[in-house]
């Protein structure tokens, strides 16, 4: 960076994936992003939901935020969807394409991609 101008352009092109992170949408996914996430790979993950969420137009329906411990370390890295009145569906030893799957099916087509939640879960 080397102009203010340089600086407002790249706040323009952040602004959607913090928003993201900020809002008071109906759907809340939380990715666990305690040591035990980071270090199990919760980062792309997190990265990905974002990213996805956004490319897939759900960014006035879905919030991506993070979180510490969710308490189940040996299935990390761990998201939970909540929505509304629905029960939270837990999803486990995520990565980065399973949170592309996610995206799509659970958050934009209504499904529970339910192999890789936490009941189905073969570990």
């Amino acid at each position: 960076m080397k102009t203010l101008a340089e600086l407002q352009a790249i706040r323009e092109a952040m602004k959607d994936k913090v928003s993201l992170r900020s809002g008071n949408q109906g759907v809340r996914v939380v990715v666990g992003m305690a040591t035990c996430g980071i270090a199990a790979g919760a980062r792309p993950v997190l990265s990905t939901f974002v990213e996805e969420v956004s490319k897939q137009g759900l960014s006035d329906k879905v919030t991506v935020t993070q979180t510490g411990c969710i308490g189940i370390c040996q299935y990390e890295p761990v998201v939970e969807v909540f929505d509304g009145d629905k029960e939270k569906v837990t999803y486990v030893k995520m990565n980065a394409e399973k949170a592309k799957r996610v995206v799509e099916e659970h958050l934009k087509g209504g499904n529970v991609v339910h192999e890789y939640t936490i009941g189905e879960s073969k570990i």
